[in-house]
């Protein structure tokens, strides 16, 4: 057990040699290699024939038996094989150079078995270099740290332009694990940051070589000469030939992309890119040649219409890919100490500044970054870091991208939902906190691949710097079924013996990210109620759910009409409109409901104040009884106010009265004439027959009444007078004193001397003031 932990570069090995005897090997050593032939890769055909997608086909088949082969080596075969074979490296490579790429894809859905030939390809290829990043995967498998370094780097295992082809081609959907993969190479190997430095002028000739066949020269080049007068006049994007000009926009989109993929995955490249003067060789581009090659592609005759959209697409892609790129440099080169609060904040302040200010002449290109990161945002945030921004500078700045979107023609949406400068500076601080987190680990764990097609899936090789043991990185809501199903599969493939229900439970317990699952459960680093749990433990029985009928609640349950538990229904006593046979006269005419309430009503009118109890029976028969301890009688034979004479005697019960309703016509009517007579006939007794004129105080107070009656009948409130002279000066003034001098001093102009001249035309046309 001692030699387990041992290194692999240290570790030796015996086997037996031709002739059957013993020797000792180094486990690294070309003899342990298998003789295996790896086939290199082809790309999937663009017409589809189907000569050409069976060789694709048997091409694929042979690469994905050979990798899938290679995947399943051990520790130590998985190195020899990958070191000393030589056609894997060239099998490798023509993937890196040859595969699709994400606007190329779409060629592959014209057939559904390239489509699943390619992803599994894209799978094993991806994970093939996942595991050769990896230089421990587990306690007993390992690499020295500074002897793997040496190995890829002496061996061209990874160098930067199959770094660059690894960003570009699985960086979608995959940007935290190649981060993590790219930054370990980088760690272990610091040569590679050399080799950066010389790849950086090369990528700065892609823009010499555009510009140089389009006959343009950009400011700051250093590969143009001067062109002499009696030179060969350049081509230009109008006048060069069609083939030309495809390969130009397809080389520019593939470069375009590329970088910013690099630069998006590895953001430690950006200081590189920022010392050579990419940015400013980036929008001195931008700005020369994107104009010239959009009004090639607008306005130059295709045969093929399809062609010239695509073009057009690729060149808007590659515009957009700039403009983000230079967004990436400014972010991680100047914002980002600002935001984490580095030392010397006034210099990168000052320098994003002056990267701002040297976008001014650039119209175009600066339009169209405000247009994606609109620039008064970034000034919003230098303003809240450094209040003591001069804001002369700034409205300078504002006023220049202002007048950038008039140069060109093009208004600014003023519509578009910008969030505020605080909740970006919050996010860009924990989104550089959680950076700050995930860049101090440093063990390599197993991580997601997503594949072309947009699915994931968990992959063994185990080539990522340590993760947390739980955070939030992972799905913060409950995934979908389908999503679970994809994850414990994922999760099975890798770890076969642990039971469903563990796994769930697992899933459960940090947030369904299988990451972290995988991890945790291979350095036996779960938490303590998983520990407890069967790993075996089988998922649980659904339980089914009752049918929806057998639970539903209705008004219309267990009567006459519930079909759901009956199985006979009376379909007499159901019908739709008017029932046949019966008219609506004869139906509003039916008064029989109305006969039967007045049976009801009519027992109310036999009143006994009376009963008489036969010989023989009691008053406890009839439910009286005489005498009662608890009743007091002091007042029964005194019938106080019973019959004072200045209202009805109480004795006397009032008349039963049979609901209008249920009246007769002719009864009603005579009732009703009895009480308007009855109520007029007080009226007349009042009234003084001698009397020939009434006291019109009287007659005033009478009427007065009548509308004080009429107005609270109808909810009607009176206005309430006006009072502008309150109380005397210094004594203060109520509430409604100063809310009628208010209204009246806002509605004085409908009176006083504002319609003098409309009065006194009116009095000198009738003549009251001579003309």
């Amino acid at each position: 057990m001692a030699c387990a932990r041992v290194p692999l570069d240290e570790q030796q090995v015996t086997e037996c040699g031709p002739l059957g005897k013993e020797h000792t090997l180094p486990a690294l050593h070309p003899d342990r290699k298998e003789d295996r032939c790896f086939v290199p890769y082809k790309p999937p055909p663009e017409d589809g024939s189907p000569a050409q997608v069976e060789e694709f086909l048997e091409y694929a088949r042979f690469i994905t038996e050979d990798l899938e082969w290679l995947l399943a080596l051990p520790h130590d075969k998985f190195w020899c094989q990958v070191v000393f074979d030589e056609s894997l490296q060239r099998c490798l490579d023509s993937y890196l150079h040859h595969a699709p790429r994400s606007l190329d894809l779409a060629a592959l859905t014209s057939s559904p078995a390239v489509a699943e030939m390619q992803r599994s390809v894209h799978r094993l290829v991806f994970l093939t270099f996942l595991r050769m990043a990896t230089h421990k995967e587990s306690k007993e498998n390992f690499l020295t740290p500074a002897v793997f370094g040496e190995i890829i780097y002496e061996n061209f295992l990874f160098d930067i332009p199959k770094i660059l082809d690894l960003c570009v081609l699985f960086g979608k959907g995959n940007g935290q694990l190649l981060h993590k993969m790219i930054e370990n190479i980088f760690t272990q190997q610091p040569s590679y940051y050399n080799d950066l430095e010389e790849t950086v002028p090369t990528v700065l000739q892609v823009f010499d070589s555009v510009l140089e066949k389009c006959g343009l020269q950009c400011e700051g080049a250093t590969a143009m000469e001067p062109m002499k007068l009696n030179a060969h006049k350049q081509p230009t994007a109008m006048t060069m030939s069609q083939q030309d000009l495809v390969d130009i926009i397809l080389y520019l989109c593939d470069s375009t992309t590329t970088i910013h993929a690099f630069l998006d995955i590895f953001p430690a490249a950006c200081s590189t890119f920022h010392s050579h003067g990419f940015l400013s060789r980036l929008t001195s581009f931008y700005e020369t040649a994107v104009p010239d090659l959009e009004k090639a592609v607008r306005k130059r005759n295709f045969d093929d219409k399809s062609l010239q959209e695509d073009l057009w697409k690729r060149l808007s892609h590659s515009c957009r890919k700039m403009v983000e790129t230079a967004h990436l440099l400014l972010h991680h080169t100047c914002l980002q100490p600002i935001l984490e609060g580095r030392e010397n904040t006034p210099t990168f302040a000052e320098e994003l500044l002056q990267h701002f200010t040297s976008f001014l002449p650039e119209k175009r290109f600066l339009s169209d970054y405000d247009e994606q990161f609109p620039i008064a945002d970034d000034i919003s945030l230098l303003q809240q870091a450094l209040p003591v921004i001069d804001e002369t500078r700034t409205s300078y700045l504002l006023q220049g991208v202002e007048s950038a979107w008039d140069s060109v023609g093009r208004r600014k949406p003023q519509s578009q939902m910008r969030p505020k400068a605080s909740s970006l500076l919050s996010a860009n601080q924990g989104a550089a906190g959680e950076a700050a987190a995930a860049s101090s680990s440093a063990s390599v764990k197993p991580q997601k691949v997503r594949e072309p097609g947009g699915g994931e899936s968990l992959r063994g090789a185990e080539a990522m710097l340590d993760v947390p043991r739980k955070g939030n990185n992972g799905a913060v809501c409950p995934v979908s079924g389908a999503e679970l199903e994809s994850l414990l599969s994922c999760i099975r493939d890798l770890l076969p013996d642990l039971g469903e229900g563990f796994l769930l439970a697992c899933l459960e317990e940090y947030d369904y990210n299988s990451e972290l699952v995988i991890n945790n459960i291979l350095e036996d680093r779960l938490a303590p109620n998983l520990d407890k749990l069967d790993r075996a433990m089988p998922r649980p029985v659904k339980e089914e759910l009752p049918s929806v009928l057998s639970v539903r609640s209705n008004v219309f349950d267990d009567d006459e009409f519930d079909v759901f538990r009956r199985d006979q229904v009376d379909m007499s006593r159901i019908w739709k409109g008017r029932r046949k046979g019966e008219s609506a006269r004869e139906m509003l005419n039916d008064k029989q409901h109305i006969a039967e309430q007045r049976a009801r009503y009519q027992a109310y009118e036999t009143v006994v104040d009376e009963v008489v109890i036969e010989p023989g029976e009691t008053a406890a028969s009839y439910g009286l009884d005489d005498y009662d301890d608890e009743y007091d009688d002091t007042y029964d034979m005194n019938q106080v106010g019973a019959n004072d004479l200045d209202g009805d005697s109480l004795l006397n019960r009032r008349p039963f009265t049979v609901p209008q309703v249920l009246r007769k016509g002719n009864k009603v009517e005579e009732e009703e004439e009895g009480e308007e007579e009855e109520e007029e006939e007080p009226l007349q007794n009042n009234v003084n027959r001698d009397q020939f004129v009434q006291d019109p105080a009287v007659l005033r107070e009478r009427a007065e009444a009548r509308r004080a009656a009429m107005q609270q009948r109808k909810g009607f409130r009176p206005e309430r007078t006006s009072n502008v002279v309150g109380q005397p000066k210094g004594q203060g003034q109520t509430l409604e004193t100063f809310l009628d001098r208010r209204r009246k001093e806002a509605n004085k102009n409908r009176v006083g001397n504002h319609n003098r001249r409309t009065m006194a035309d009116r009095k000198r046309n009738k003549g009251m003031i001579p003309s």
